[in-house]
């Protein structure tokens, strides 16, 4: 409210909040921080899991730092900006959720501290943003090559990420799973390598163990056939993928036909069941004898399919029809008339089985496939989910190593050692910047921090062991959580992509400098009437009434 020759001016409505200054920046780096707090805890093999209840009574068991974020259901706008680091990590990267998240509160609870010696917010985002900078040139100077054919290097990636997760019992089964997925997926484009995930199809199944889980070269499709009488197995399918019905069409527009004669009926009905037959002898004569349908399929077309022995599955999804297409090599037909050999694709085996008490169809020995299907099972409904969120970050670790084609050492090797260049580069920086740059660099050893405290040792002990270690040139020095002390990274196998360091440190910096740089929080409240973003009566100093338009 301001007033105005005497007059209160209203600007916010009724029942508005409104913080400003420090108090707002205080309350913004509270959330940022209580939100980073709850993850912080799960980094690591020693790492401990969540359990979260919904209002449904539905639990989620995990210590994925992505799903305990979104499963949190925080309102505070702070803590949603945290929340969305977690989602652009797990979407970039896949893997290093949680790395990205206590970073982040790292980063404004030691700006805060800045905050209280009277430095301006302002001073130290730019700070931040000169770190961030230089963090990545540092980093990329620290990873080390990689290439696509290196499976014991991706192998040791995909057990990294899984390490300290539920899956930990099977990691070395599910590790190479995950390698053998992403080397068959990954195409190249131009000078790139691309793997992309979502041709890596993860099916999640309960029964049977961890080490049930299998690669599929191909296709699982979570549908039966259409019809008992078809074929459950047929080998050296011939495949088609079809976008068309199998059905009659109803005509676009409104018509009436008069029967007057029962003859008249049966010729009606025959002429159906023959243009039924002409479509599915389309199919039968291009030498296809699986279909997959996009669309419906009728009764009497089933039954056609069921005598020409042809194996047929219709109402497929739209994404599984797009990988049928990559792993068989068949095209999407649109017009049964069009359809022909060239279309078809192929796979050594299309069989019917039953998991878990649910029919699936498996298209399997496919010829080079650029898609595959990852069958994962587990003894209860939350195992399974836990191992797929576990498969999910080893695929993510995997695909960022091999597009990017750089790797740094884990055990928090890497962030001691920016931190480390960090404080030597503050030196040359003039200005209150360069306290900035040491908080930033203080900020990143919270991942070795963390680790040692996840694991029970003295986290200070741990801290300057590595700092001594590292100033004498040891760059792979990191925690050695299980064995309770430090040592060198790549030697004990323990890699991780240099994609999910530099994209945490990226959005974790960002986030904090946009946080720091509030300094008037605006909640409005709904009205109760009136106009959007008024109060009730219309506005102050007018009386209730309303101006003329």
């Amino acid at each position: 409210m301001a007033q105005y020759s005497g007059q209160p001016i209203f600007i916010l409505p009724e029942g508005a909040l409104r913080t400003t200054g420090r108090d707002a920046q205080r309350n913004n780096i509270m959330a940022a921080k209580a939100v980073a707090e709850t993850v912080r805890t799960t980094l690591g093999p020693r790492g401990m899991d969540k359990m979260l209840v919904d209002d449904l009574g539905d639990i989620v068991i995990t210590n994925d730092g992505a799903t305990i974020v979104e499963e949190m259901n925080v309102e505070h706008p702070a803590a949603k900006m945290v929340v969305e680091v977690a989602k652009t990590q797990d979407d970039e990267v896949g893997d290093g959720t949680t790395t990205a998240v206590i970073l982040t509160g790292e980063l404004l609870a030691n700006a805060e501290k800045l905050l209280d010696q009277g430095i301006h917010s302002s001073v130290i985002a730019r700070g931040y943003r000169m770190a961030s900078a230089k963090a990545q040139e540092f980093l990329q100077e620290i990873g080390r090559k990689i290439s696509l054919d290196d499976r014991k290097l991706l192998t040791e990636i995909a057990i990294t990420a899984m390490t300290g997760k539920g899956a930990e019992t099977s990691k070395e089964l599910l590790s190479e799973l995950s390698v053998k997925a992403i080397q068959q997926i990954t195409e190249k484009e131009g000078d790139k390598l691309v793997a992309d995930l979502d041709n890596v199809k993860v099916e999640k199944k309960e029964g049977g163990s961890i080490a049930d889980s299998e690669l599929i070269q191909g296709v699982i499709v979570d549908k039966e056939r259409v019809h008992p009488g078809m074929p459950k197995r047929v080998e050296n399918a011939k495949i088609t993928l079809l976008d068309a019905a199998i059905e009659i069409k109803e005509t676009e527009t409104d018509a009436k036909i008069q029967v007057t004669d029962p003859s008249q009926l049966q010729a009606f009905i025959t002429q159906e069941e023959n243009m039924l037959k002409s479509m599915v002898d389309s199919v039968a004569n291009s030498g296809a004898n699986v279909v997959f349908c996009q669309k419906g399929i009728d009764d009497l077309a089933q039954h056609f399919f069921s005598k020409a022995g042809i194996f047929a599955v219709r109402r497929v999804k739209k994404s599984d029809m797009e990988k049928l297409a990559k792993a068989t090599s068949a095209s999407i037909v649109t017009n049964l008339k069009d359809l022909s050999k060239k279309d078809l694709g192929f796979a050594k085996l299309v069989e019917e089985k039953k998991v878990s008490g649910e029919a699936m169809t498996f298209v399997s020995g496919c010829r080079n496939p650029k898609s595959v299907s990852l069958l994962v099972r587990g003894g209860t409904e939350h195992v399974v989910e836990e191992v797929e969120r576990a498969v999910n970050d080893a695929l993510g670790g995997v695909a960022a190593a091999v597009e990017v084609g750089l790797i740094v050492p884990g055990g928090g090797a890497p962030e001691v050692e920016v931190a480390k260049r960090l404080r030597e580069f503050a030196e040359s920086v003039g200005g209150r910047e360069q306290l900035a740059i040491g908080a930033f660099a203080d900020a990143l050893e919270v991942v070795p921090r963390t680790l040692a405290e996840s694991a029970g040792l003295d986290a200070i002990d741990i801290l300057v062991e590595l700092r001594a270690k590292h100033d004498r040139g040891d760059v792979n020095a990191g925690v050695l959580v299980l064995e309770g002390g430090v040592g060198d990274m790549w030697k004990r196998g323990i890699v991780e992509p240099l994609k999910i360091k530099t994209q945490a440190v990226k959005s974790a910096s960002e986030a904090s400098e946009m946080i720091l740089r509030i300094d008037d929080v605006i909640a409005s409240s709904k009205p109760r009437g009136g106009m959007p973003g008024m109060p009730p009566g219309g506005m102050g100093g007018m009386g209730g009434e309303m101006p003329e338009m």
